[in-house]
């Protein structure tokens, strides 16, 4: 059931519309005037106002003003009289929903309250999800090296600064990438993400730049480039180590003049977007084997935010073991165990190697292979990659 204020000036009209509201199973509250109508928005939660434009001391464009200072999703439906369309459109371009003409038609009205119910529905799932992917990209920790991640994160996000991030696999490199988009001025732009390593050579500039129709063989349709695709956001090139360097200098270029030219074209496209790239590599020592531009690593490294090992922040393990049992329990559907110091303090002898994203996959293993509580003999059984576990060890 959706809650619905109308406010109109004439009684008649608040009440034809309270009636037809109501009879499709909305609740409905009346107001006689701009001043009410904002004070009832500042005491209570509604889905959709019905405002009229022509009212006594305070017309609608300025309860809508208002109003959306104080709630500004909330949507709003104009009712204007004969004569006022041109004030509904000025309404229209200061964020009103839609607008509705006197003498009210019925279908009209209810297709125009069933629109902005719905949007107002895609508005709220988007944010579910948006929370929902914020989670899903959460740093966890709280050892001194990981609290100098976050803080050059908070630090660097609101700025257009070109980010180097640098460290071992599984470390949480897309993660911090993933950060800075969301906590940045582009955060309503597109996230492009690129993994360097994964495309071929002999696609990577089709792959960043775009091409045109007959460009190459394959290319039997033009396709826009990642570049583009991340245009007014930003884009993460993962793994940049291992872009060959023919293309490593048409992204110096894009770099530099922030504009591109697809493969097979003449035509230059203008872009606005944010570059942050990862590696596992010491690109310095790359330069020095002529594997990797040095112009190019100064253009990126305008900031170079280094991620720790799990090794070097085992005193982050507690937090990171309830995290992602947490995020186990939820993924397969199963009530979250708990797990002793002692596993704990097991789970903090091992070398990991695969840093977090190996730790993630045990506390999986044994969320699905362990006891409730999961003990430290389960750490020590389930811990290794299954194709060395004895199942019939286990009791």
């Amino acid at each position: 059931m959706s809650r619905i204020l109308v406010v109109d000036d004439e009684q008649a009209i608040r009440k034809a519309l309270k009636e037809i509201l109501e009879y499709e199973k909305h609740q409905v509250e009346l107001a006689k005037d701009g001043f009410e109508a904002i004070e009832k928005v500042k005491s209570n939660t509604f889905d959709l106002i019905l405002l009229d434009i022509k009212m006594p001391k305070i017309d609608g464009i300025e309860v809508l003003e208002k109003i959306q200072t104080i709630n500004p999703e909330l949507p709003i439906i104009i009712i204007t009289g004969h004569g006022t369309v041109d004030t509904a459109v000025e309404a229209l371009k200061k964020g009103a929903y839609d607008f509705l003409e006197k003498p009210l038609d019925l279908n009209r009205l209810l297709v125009a309250v069933r629109n902005a119910l719905e949007k107002k529905d895609l508005v709220k799932e988007a944010k579910r999800l948006r929370r929902k992917i914020h989670k899903s990209y959460e740093l966890i920790g709280e050892s001194e090296a990981i609290k100098k991640v976050k803080d050059i994160i908070e630090r660097v996000a609101p700025t257009d600064a070109r980010v180097l991030i640098i460290g071992e696999n599984g470390t949480g490199k897309e993660i911090v990438a993933r950060m800075l988009h969301e906590k940045s001025n582009r955060a309503e732009g597109p996230f492009v993400e690129v993994n360097c390593a994964a495309i071929p050579s002999e696609l990577i500039e089709s792959e960043l730049f775009g091409h045109e129709k007959g460009a190459f063989t394959s290319a039997y349709k033009s396709r826009k480039g990642k570049f583009e695709l991340a245009n007014s956001g930003t884009i993460f090139l993962d793994e940049i180590g291992d872009m060959s360097l023919a293309a490593q200098a048409k992204v110096l270029r894009v770099l530099e003049e922030q504009k591109l030219t697809p493969v097979g074209s003449n035509k230059e496209i203008k872009i606005d977007v944010r570059v942050i790239a990862a590696t596992n590599k010491n690109l310095k020592e790359e330069i020095k084997k002529g594997n990797f531009r040095e112009d190019l690593y100064h253009r990126l490294s305008v900031i170079i935010i280094e991620m720790p090992t799990l090794n070097d922040r085992m005193e982050d393990i507690p937090l990171l073991v309830d995290y992602f049992i947490k995020i186990a329990a939820e993924e397969y559907h199963m009530p979250a165990k708990s797990i002793t110091e002692d596993a704990i303090k097991e789970l903090q002898k091992i070398k990991w190697t695969g840093n977090i994203r190996e730790l993630k996959n045990v506390v999986e293993r044994l969320m699905i292979l362990g006891g409730n509580p999961i003990t430290a003999e389960d750490v020590v059984q389930y811990a290794r990659p299954l194709s060395q576990i004895n199942f019939e060890n286990k009791q």
